[in-house]
């Protein structure tokens, strides 16, 4: 009975032969392949894991994974760019140095200006009896959106901002009384160091248009944030040229008031605004 040769492929003549390259799935992942040119990929799909998306460095490090992490050191500096120039100005002004004679030339160049009319009202945009009804109205309207939309923690923004303007007195009233820098000619006897009006407005406008933002579009955010800048601008320009603070009021007023903005503005976006 004659015998039936024996295919290549049985166990009796395996490690015989080299290994034979099968064209299929196998070869289709070496890296290099010519059927896909993709490094481990047997079609023309793009990857579809997190670490085949990534990009390398020009050293060929694998880059960052997106979202890209904050900038954790953004608020402690304005923090600290606001202190020292808080504590700069009122150095200045308890000592009368040389800053306190030009703000004092300042304010004499500033002071009866016209337009007289256009100057008290901006003036009184600080005033509490109008900022304060501001805020709530905004403030509600923000709570009344936030519950359609079915938000969670909607109760931390109007917790925040109420907070945030509750500081304001608590900040500004002992350093009035600490410095009791005497007002403008005819404006008073003391305690005007920093500005009241000044710090209640840069507060509550500055809350108003951080609610409004995340509701807008940016070029809507855009004309909110320019239109908040010139309200608080029109606010300490009222005050100097109505001769009812120094500039250096002013000015110190609104370095107090951006950290708590600031962190208004963190705390709100922690919380998924």
């Amino acid at each position: 009975m004659s015998e039936t040769p024996r295919s290549q492929g049985t166990v009796g003549d395996a490690g015989a032969w080299p290994p034979q390259l099968r064209d299929g799935r196998a070869f289709a992942h070496a890296p290099g392949a010519s059927r896909s040119g993709i490094p481990h990929r047997s079609d023309r799909r793009p990857p579809q894991t997190p670490r085949g998306a990534r990009h390398t460095d020009q050293d060929g490090r694998l880059g960052t994974i997106p979202p890209v992490p904050g900038r954790p050191y953004a608020l402690p500096l304005l923090l600290g760019l606001c202190a020292l120039a808080f504590a700069l100005l009122t150095w200045q002004v308890v000592s009368e140095g040389p800053l306190l004679r030009a703000d004092e030339r300042l304010s004499g160049a500033l002071a009866g200006r016209p337009p007289a009319g256009a100057a008290e009202f901006c003036a009184d945009l600080g005033n509490m009896e109008v900022a304060l009804p501001v805020l709530l109205l905004f403030l509600g309207a923000a709570a009344w959106h936030a519950r359609r939309a079915g938000r969670r923690r909607r109760w931390l923004p109007p917790l925040a901002a109420l907070a945030a303007f509750a500081a304001v007195p608590l900040l500004v009233v002992p350093l009035k009384a600490l410095v009791d820098r005497p007002g403008p000619p005819g404006a008073g006897p003391g305690g005007y160091y920093p500005s009241g009006h000044t710090a209640t407005a840069t507060v509550v406008y500055g809350i108003c248009a951080l609610l409004l933002l995340p509701l807008l579009r940016r070029a809507a955010r855009r004309i909110v944030i320019a239109l908040c800048v010139l309200v608080n601008l029109g606010v300490g320009g009222g005050l100097m040229l109505r001769g009812y603070h120094w500039p250096l009021d002013v000015a110190a007023s609104w370095l107090l008031c951006l950290p708590l903005l600031a962190g208004y503005g963190w705390l709100t976006a922690r919380s998924g605004r």
